[in-house]
């Protein structure tokens, strides 16, 4: 994550999140550790994955204490061992104890999602499917999280309600009708902007392709009616499926010819990966 991204959009999130985790102070650091002294500890993997979220890591301590120096042993997007030194930080100890778990709390979870993300690409190697996250991300936590996803092999869907068109079925509703829907959309969002369509039964695919969507979402359908519903499509639009996909259960969708795959699981189910901040000792 590049520094005009971490200062414009990423600070106030890791500030926030600091101000939660110290409201006044930290009791257990002021107490054994009175004073300045300089020190250095050491980031270990304790498990194997994909390793996303060093920088935002680091950004905690600088926000700190910006003389902070961390030595990163590797970078974004690595595989990583149990075992390994990821990286050092050292600087003054009560940033260090104070920043930990904040900082932890950053890398564990998003090298979760990069790892999760990981497994689900590679079994759709062979495939042309492209693997999309959602809007199903932590309050706040979206672009560290949506990040994770791009280390993890994966691509990102809109990153907000301003960023596409997305036609569910109570916007459907609302409007009164797919076509109507598509309609409107067309005409009131900028040419740029693609138009997509959440369709649940093959009459609605059917009326999304003929009204001019340029995707159709097929939304919990089962593989022999996805199948029927790319016929039907016939390469008219892009074609996305969704619904409750897992590394469980994509296998069954890798040859039903969809160009893209949505999960939500990416974000919201993905395990973090334990990371551990160790051998703390003066210098």
């Amino acid at each position: 994550m590049d520094n005009i991204t971490m200062k414009l959009n990423a600070d106030k999130y890791l500030l926030m999140a600091l101000e939660e985790d110290i409201t006044s102070e930290d009791v257990s650091t002021n107490a054994v550790m009175p004073a300045y002294k300089k020190g250095t500890v050491d980031l270990i993997c304790k498990e194997d994955g994909i390793i996303a979220g060093l920088d935002v890591f680091g950004r905690v301590f600088h926000l700190l204490d910006t003389s902070t120096v961390i030595n990163y042993k590797v970078k974004d997007g690595e595989n990583v061992k149990k075992g390994d030194l990821l990286a050092t930080v050292t600087g003054d100890i009560r940033v260090l104890l104070s920043g930990e778990r904040v900082a932890l709390n950053y890398l564990q979870r998003m090298s979760g999602i990069a790892t999760y993300t990981n497994q689900l690409v590679k079994l759709l190697e062979g495939s042309k499917t492209t693997l999309l996250d959602t809007r199903k991300t932590t309050p706040n936590q979206r672009i560290f999280e949506k990040y994770a996803v791009r280390i993890g092999g994966g691509s990102n869907h809109r990153y907000n309600l301003s960023d596409g068109v997305m036609l569910k079925d109570n916007h459907i509703g609302a409007a009164g009708s797919i076509t109507k829907a598509i309609k409107m959309a067309k005409e009131y969002a900028p040419f740029v902007r693609k138009v997509e369509v959440e369709v649940e039964t093959l009459e609605q695919v059917r009326e999304a392709a003929d009204a001019g969507a340029d995707i159709i979402m097929l939304d919990n359908m089962d593989i022999d009616t996805m199948k029927k519903a790319i016929e039907i499509i016939d390469g008219r639009c892009q074609t996305e499926c969704s619904g409750n996909v897992t590394k469980e259960n994509i296998d069954r969708l890798t040859d039903i010819g969809v160009d893209y795959i949505s999960s939500g699981a990416l974000t919201h189910s993905a395990p973090i990966m334990d990371i551990s901040m160790k051998n703390l000792r003066a210098i």
